[in-house]
């Protein structure tokens, strides 16, 4: 059979009704047959176009040939060369707007499924118990502080490890993992996943310091001039959630989808009574937004015993939601209620959520996104019953460390200032990467921007100087 006449192999998942009560992770993966069977679907490109898709540039064909070979554990290594968290990224990562979507045999057919396979290979070498200790370069002396222990601060603190550095995360929660511990839910992300990426990391020698708030516990200058450490990665995220700023938003029963998930992942709310942490479990409830947090939210409160609606004010086609995301939640039966917006949010003497009032929308002209402008319709105004409104429609920089470090540059929007070329601030020393710096984006972005900050404060605690660009 020619290698472009195999079809894109599905990977097995729970069925709808059982998935939608539990809290089990939804795909199965791939057996060893399947994974060997779709790597042969790769053409071996002389000039791979899915590496310029891959913000960490791993080298996607020479993986994939392993994998054709049957060398699992080494297409593992040969990924870990660019990227710490492949369990991870195999599952959250949009692989179909980046390497897959530049794939050549997607020209003609469905492109070769390069996150299923990434997943497959990191879970064989976690499950076979072969994880291996790369060469660890001999100790510099230098001292590195990470803020944040999410995406950009891992990848960080795996990178400058292996060169030699000592490297210490400082985290604010209980628990390591940043967004993928208290953002994603487990049947999308399992926290064992994301406990063995941070175990093999103490492995290489990184020390985590947890409950310990930068900005508060010390501030980025106290890290540099009093704790002795040479270089500081700020990777604090943007935790902040942004609100519709309608009447009713202070009602009991509203929630920012970062409380909400929270709540549930970090709190383990969702393993009530094992954990005392109570359940938010309610009748009715409506998620605000379209994106990836909203459905994580929707899923989340379904699997809680809600009957659930995403509210989102534009049409399907402009949901940012990966495709996956949404074609699950609607197989678990949440409804779309699309083109309608939240105007108001109704409560009772107790001032608790009893309804929502929202306004029909129709598409207008593109807005300075691209996509169509939502416009309400005149007189279109109804009124749900809900008695849970959780608010997904996004977040901002957290503010704390700016506030506390004058010298440091930030946009209006809070953002930290850097430079592209190398991740550095505006003061000495001290890189960034992450949604601190690009507001709310992907997991991978965030690495990307890490691995070039790693690389630049390795030239910075070697040479003394910033890195020439």
């Amino acid at each position: 059979m020619a290698k472009e006449k195999i079809p894109r192999q599905p990977m097995p998942e729970q069925a709808p009704e059982d998935r939608a009560r539990n809290f089990e992770e939804v795909p199965y993966g791939y057996s060893d047959e399947t994974a060997m069977m779709e790597a042969n679907r790769c053409l071996r490109c002389k000039k791979p176009r899915c590496v310029a898709g891959c913000p960490v540039n791993i080298d996607i064909p020479a993986f994939i040939e392993l994998v054709q070979q049957g060398k699992f554990i080494e297409a593992a290594l040969k990924i870990k060369e660019q990227n710490a968290l492949p369990a991870v990224c195999g599952r959250v990562c949009p692989q179909e707007e980046q390497c897959e979507k530049l794939c050549v045999v997607g020209i003609k057919d469905e492109p070769v499924a390069i996150g299923r396979l990434e997943r497959f290979v990191a879970d064989y070498e976690r499950n076979a118990g072969k994880i291996k200790k790369p060469e660890i370069a001999a100790k510099t002396g230098k001292r590195v502080a990470v803020v944040g222990a999410g995406p950009a601060g891992l990848t960080v603190a795996g990178d400058l490890i292996k060169l030699g550095h000592e490297v210490t995360v400082f985290e604010a929660l209980q628990e390591p993992g940043g967004v993928l511990t208290y953002g994603i839910p487990e049947f999308r992300l399992p926290k064992e996943i994301v406990q063995a990426e941070v175990d093999y990391l103490k492995k290489l020698g990184v020390t985590f310091v947890m409950d310990f708030v930068v900005g508060r516990n010390s501030t980025v200058r106290e890290l540099l001039d009093e704790e002795g450490f040479g270089a500081v990665f700020i990777g604090s995220g943007a935790g902040l959630p942004s609100f519709m700023r309608i009447p009713g938003e202070n009602l009991v029963g509203v929630y920012s989808a970062n409380e909400y998930l929270t709540r549930s992942n970090l709190m383990n709310a969702y393993l009530f009574p094992k954990y005392d942490t109570p359940p938010i479990i309610r009748e009715r409830v409506a998620v605000i937004g379209g994106g990836n947090v909203a459905m994580d939210s929707a899923r989340t409160a379904l699997r809680l015993g809600g009957d659930v609606t995403i509210v989102y004010r534009r049409a399907r086609e402009q949901m940012p939601a990966r495709d996956e995301e949404i074609h699950h939640a609607e197989q678990e039966g949440i409804k779309l209620k699309l083109l309608n917006n939240p105007i108001r949010i109704i409560g009772d003497d107790r001032h608790r959520v009893v309804a929502m009032e929202c306004i029909r929308m129709e598409l207008g002209e593109p807005d300075e996104s691209g996509r169509r402008r939502p416009v309400p319709i005149e007189g279109s105004e109804f009124t749900m019953e809900v008695d849970t409104v959780i608010v997904a429609i996004g977040n901002k920089p957290n503010p704390l460390i700016p506030q506390t470090v004058p010298e440091l540059e930030t946009t209006k929007w809070g953002t930290i200032v850097v430079d592209e070329e190398t991740m550095q601030t505006s003061v000495p020393g001290v890189y960034a990467g992450g949604d601190i710096v690009s507001g709310a984006a992907t997991v991978i972005s965030a690495m990307g921007q890490a691995r070039i900050a790693a690389a630049a404060m390795n030239e910075y605690l070697v040479d003394g100087k910033k890195r020439k660009t």
